[in-house]
Parts: structure tokens; C-alpha cells; sequence
């Protein structure tokens, strides 16, 4: 079963690449390589003087001017066929398994590597290794407004390996469905194709847009999200993020969380902004889980300002988190209900 559950979307490409082989629509004839990309650093001071204090991803070193991640991307498509390529080195690159450690103590990591295929222009085809759908923030810092990540996307998925089909209805509404590996954050599956994901898009407004995902597995578990920003006014946006994890293959624990991001722009090359999360760990232990265990909370406030000159954006912010239990440590090294930070991050994307 499991081998012609794998086999129906291979099949149905290759049925599809076959019939649209004569496909007239008109072929660029060299199309460009597309190159983009970010470069980043940081100055970070946790003012209990602790490293890894605040257990979230990236941006762990303490009192040090530290390096991120080079990001280079490829893309290219001609007529319908399109691919893309993400290359990461540095130490932000890395830490995608687990936070603050290595990903097989390689230097660089994939972010992407998938191809695409417009069946219609309506109807795509994708497969390959890919960011995943689920979450407000993202790897790459160019797609975040805060530097510090949250407790939401420290304990989604980064990326998942698969094959998915994205219908556009409208404008204003799509939906995406899809089979992949068991394992998130890896390049190959420990035990087959066994996650089912899809997400729904949808435009309720100018200016609003919503996505409703899920992806569930017997072996990583299920998550639903809802990720939504509103531009409300050419100064004013507003996003949330939702999510709600349970572990699945018998195993206890979960999560469940919610980030609210206010931002709002004082001028064209200034943006204010503040991200409030209140994060909770299910009872019981599960080893992806990182932060609060045993059921207990942490409500995190982090204000960031984006300051851009071109290409370069200066994020200074400060972060304050307080939980439920002692989970963080202060000056003695003693467990606390609090901890604070103050980074200082250049990002430059091209």
C-alpha cells in the first residue's frame, strides 16, 4: 500500500511532463540564472551574562560580535519548468535539527532544492526539499522582521522533503496538498513518504492574507497553523501566528502557541515593531520539544526596529522572557522565571 501510495504522484508527473511535451506556449530562449541571497551578523548581550540562555534558534553567541550565515540562491525556469537551489554556510545555517547544534557537523546546509512544473496557470506541481509551509518566520533573517526567532518556529518543522500539488482558484484563493517524508528537517526519510500536509490560502480582503496548514505523520506527529498578516493602513501591519503540536507513535507532549506582531512604520526607512508570544509545552517529554517542560508556559516580548539604508537594515531589539517554571538562569547561575537580551544585528540581502 505504502508503495502505491509513493508511486501515484510519480506517476501523474511524468503522465503530465509527457502530455505537455508539445506544449506550444512560447520558450524564453535563455531565460537568466537568478541569484539572491543574504549576508548576516550580530552583537548579542544576555544580561544574566549566560550563553543559550533563551532556548530559541540562532543568535546564541554571548558579549560577541558573531557571525550568521552567507545564503546563496539559484533559480531558473524556462517556459514551465522552473528550479531552485539554497546554499547556507555559517553557524545560523547549521542550527536546523536542533537548536544551537550542528547538522551533521557540516558547515553549510540545503535549504532548498526542489523543482516545479506549471501543469496550467492555475495548476503546479512541486518536489524536492523545501521550506516548509508551516509558520510565520523563516530561516533566511531578509524574511523576518525580528532578528531573535520565536518559540513557535524553534519547534515547527524548517523544511520538509516531498511532493505537493498547489491549485489557484483565484487570486484570492488556493490550495496546496502534499505527501512528505517522515522526517522533518532532513534530506531523506528514516521510514518512507508517511506526513500529509496541505495549506489554504485565502484573501478575505486587500491587503489581508491567511493561511490555514496541517501536517501530520505517524512518526513526527501533527501540527495545525494559522499564519496571517494585515496591512491595515500603508503604516500599519499586523500578523499572528497560532499553532497547536501533538506528538503522535505513542509518544506524550506537544505544544501550543500563539505570536501576535504589531509593526509600524515612522517612515519609509524605519519600521518599529513588537512580537508577544505566550508558548506552552504540553504535559509529558518529547525530545524535539525545547523551552518549558512538563507543561508549563513562557510568555516572551521582544521590541525590534528595522532600520534600512538600501540593501542593509540595522534590527536593534531587546527581549524579555518570563515563564511559569525556572527555566532560565541568572548572574549566580541559578534557575530563574526570567531572562533578557539585548542583540544588534546588520543584515544585508541581495
Amino acid at each position: 500500500m505504502r508503495k502505491t501510495f509513493i508511486l501515484i504522484p510519480a506517476i501523474l508527473l511524468a503522465a503530465t511532463l509527457i502530455t505537455k511535451a508539445q506544449d506550444t506556449t512560447k520558450v524564453v530562449a535563455n531565460p537568466s540564472l537568478v541569484i539572491s541571497g543574504s549576508v548576516d551578523a550580530y552583537y548579542k548581550y544576555d544580561f544574566a551574562n549566560k550563553k543559550n540562555n533563551i532556548p530559541t534558534s540562532f543568535a546564541t553567541d554571548q558579549n560577541s560580535v558573531s557571525i550568521g550565515m552567507i545564503d546563496l540562491g539559484l533559480k531558473k525556469k524556462v517556459g514551465r519548468a522552473a528550479f531552485v537551489g539554497e546554499l547556507s554556510f555559517g553557524p545560523r545555517g547549521q542550527e536546523q535539527s536542533i537548536p544551537n547544534s550542528g547538522v551533521n557537523g557540516d558547515s553549510f546546509h540545503i535549504q532548498n532544492l526542489y523543482m516545479s512544473y506549471d501543469v496550467t496557470d492555475k495548476f503546479v506541481l512541486t518536489g524536492g526539499y523545501m521550506s516548509t509551509f508551516i509558520g510565520y518566520e523563516v530561516i533566511s533573517p531578509v524574511g523576518n522582521f525580528n532578528y531573535s526567532t520565536s518559540y513557535l518556529f524553534t519547534n515547527g518543522p524548517f523544511q520538509n522533503a516531498g511532493f505537493k500539488a498547489t491549485y489557484s482558484f483565484s487570486d484570492k484563493v488556493s490550495l496546496m496538498a502534499g505527501v512528505f517524508n517522515d522526517q522533518w528537517n532532513a534530506y531523506k526519510s528514516a521510514n518512507g513518504v508517511n506526513n500529509f500536509g496541505a495549506q489554504l490560502m485565502i484573501v478575505p480582503v486587500k491587503g489581508w492574507t491567511a493561511y490555514l496548514n496541517v501536517l501530520t505523520g505517524s512518526t513526527a506527529g501533527t501540527e495545525f497553523d494559522l499564519t496571517t498578516a494585515y496591512q491595515i493602513t500603508n503604516a500599519f501591519k499586523l500578523g499572528l501566528n497560532a499553532a497547536d503540536y501533538k506528538a503522535n507513535n505513542g509518544v506524550t507532549g506537544g505544544f501550543t502557541g500563539v505570536a501576535l506582531y504589531p509593526q509600524y512604520a515612522i517612515s519609509k526607512d524605519v519600521t518599529l515593531g513588537l512580537r508577544g508570544e505566550y508558548f506552552k509545552n504540553k504535559a509529558g517529554t518529547y525530545s524535539a520539544i525545547v523551552g518549558p517542560d512538563h507543561g508549563e508556559h513562557v510568555t516572551a516580548v521582544t521590541f525590534t526596529a528595522n532600520i534600512k539604508a538600501g540593501p542593509l537594515s540595522l534590527i536593534p531589539e531587546v527581549r524579555l522572557d518570563n515563564g511559569s517554571a525556572k527555566a532560565f538562569t541568572d548572574h549566580s547561575g541559578d534557575p530563574t522565571k526570567s531572562a533578557s537580551q539585548f542583540v544588534l544585528a546588520a543584515v544585508y540581502g541581495f
